[in-house]
């Protein structure tokens, strides 16, 4: 059986050589990077495929047991978004081939990024899950700074502070946590916070909550995200949107379903609930009243991740499943309808909803892959758009919450609105300032489109699949009491 830790260990050991290598010899980096992301590609299904099919894969690093050494698991929860970032790493790899940048210094942050990520989804250690939160957020800020204009690294400053007070709130929860309960290990704490006291449990679980709701961009949270998705490469805007937030997100969940499942009452599911329509009518109104397409996508990140906060909130086998799917689909979803973004900026130098106008005469296949996309996006069936929504939806049905319901259904019907004003002015809007070919899109940048829109449509049937691989762990949860 293959060491989880290999998972983390390829991608954070390989990240320097990128920067080395091209010191010595230049453009070695992104080859240097495809190498690293091949490997960590086949372990991550090697691995994950082992989860699925039979008991979760466990590891104690340096074989020091819990609760001093650092445990790893891959199960039938983090195992699909493991293959989601080896996956989309090398896919947005193959747009910034050509579509950039290109330096050895952001393959080799690309790694470590990707590194960061994977560990947050596998530690079974919530003082490690800072660590790896952290190693990905400096990445991140770093790779967002890489744009050629000040704009760029004004927002990564933004970033860095907004993101900083996000993982110190954390990193104050996991305080509470241990000074509650004297461990940090995720299986240890789900025993154990329940016959603690209440105020610290309850701020372990607030502060936990609210600097991964940071990460997360949940709304009032989310002021540092369209500044840094407009303003960095199209590529880094693509990834980030596809990976950061939608690990965190991952993350959030873990902790409330798995960590404090016994703490968590109707108090917080109501304020779960709060938190997430008002990330959906505000992201909603803000994506409305975008101009640059690149916001609009940002701010509807708001709204797409409140959907996901619904099903947590709910907490139902199928709420469940309907989180993690749509979790799933938005990662390829938003990320693909960066990458088209990308495409158009290069190919035509426009960015603006109304620069998009006739669009869909001039570059019909780019549109119709944009289309695709939005159509996900906003859960139009046969996406996987579609599938987390109706799955999330039918769970709060299932639990006789009509309110939530309300939100999943509502959501569809802001994305109509705020992505049918790119929909209508690609394919009826008259006019457009854009280019006939301001520059030359390569085969690996519309390729990474291609890939994003057939697995927009082919993901669109994985909820009953995904419903069978959670069933152990769901059931595990309502055995114990902890899931209705």
């Amino acid at each position: 059986m293959i060491d989880p830790a290999l998972l983390v260990a390829v991608p954070l050991a390989g990240g320097a050589l990128p920067a080395v290598a091209s010191r010595l010899r230049p453009r070695t980096g992104w080859p240097l990077a495809l190498g690293v992301l091949l490997v960590q590609s086949v372990l991550a299904v090697w691995v994950a495929a082992a989860a699925l099919a039979g008991d979760p894969v466990r590891a104690q690093v340096a074989g020091i047991p819990a609760p001093f050494g650092i445990g790893l698991l891959v199960d039938a929860l983090s195992a699909p978004f493991v293959v989601l970032i080896a996956i989309a790493a090398l896919v947005v790899l193959a747009y910034t081939r050509r579509g950039g940048p290109r330096s050895g210094a952001f393959y080799s942050l690309y790694l470590l990024l990707i590194g960061g990520l994977t560990g947050v989804c596998i530690t079974t250690d919530v003082f490690n899950l800072y660590v790896f939160l952290e190693i990905s957020g400096l990445a991140s800020y770093g790779m967002v700074a890489q744009a050629d204009r000040g704009a760029a690294a004004l927002a990564a400053l933004k970033y860095l502070l907004v993101g900083t007070v996000g993982a110190s709130l954390y990193l104050f929860g996991v305080g509470y946590a241990y000074v509650a309960t004297g461990t940090l290990d995720m299986a240890a704490l789900r025993v154990a916070l329940p016959a603690a006291s209440d105020p610290l449990a309850l701020a372990a679980l607030g502060l936990m909550a609210l600097g991964l709701s940071v990460k997360v961009a949940l709304f009032p949270l989310h002021t540092w995200k369209p500044d840094a998705y407009e303003t960095a490469p199209p590529g880094v805007a693509a990834l980030l949107a596809a990976l950061a937030s939608t690990v965190a997100a991952y993350a959030l969940g873990r902790l409330l379903l798995a960590v404090f499942p016994g703490v968590a009452g109707a108090v917080v599911d109501a304020a779960l609930l709060g938190l997430a329509a008002a990330s959906i009518v505000s992201g909603s109104l803000l994506a409305y009243r975008a101009e640059s397409v690149a916001r609009l996508l940002a701010y509807s990140s708001l709204a797409q991740f409140g959907i996901v906060v619904v099903g947590f909130a709910v907490a139902t086998p199928t709420a469940i499943a309907g989180s993690v799917v749509h979790l799933f689909g938005h990662a390829v979803m938003k990320g693909g309808s960066f990458l088209v973004v990308g495409v158009v900026t290069t190919t035509h130098d426009i960015r603006t909803v109304e620069e998009y106008a006739g669009l869909a005469r001039r570059s019909p296949y780019v549109a119709a892959a944009f289309a695709a996309l939005a159509l996900g996006l906003i859960g139009i069936p046969p996406t996987v758009g579609f599938a987390g929504k109706f799955y999330v939806a039918l769970g709060a049905i299932e639990a006789g919450s009509w309110t939530a319901a309300a939100l999943v259904l509502a959501s569809t019907l802001f994305g109509l609105v705020y992505l049918g004003r790119v929909l209508e002015r690609m394919y009826v809007g008259e006019g457009g300032t854009h280019a006939e070919s301001a520059g030359v899109a390569s085969p690996g940048m519309y390729a990474a489109v291609a890939v994003a829109v057939l697995a927009t449509l082919a993901l669109g049937g994985v909820g009953p699949l995904v419903e069978g691989w959670l069933a152990p762990v769901l059931d595990a949860g309502i055995a114990m009491g902890v899931l209705p």
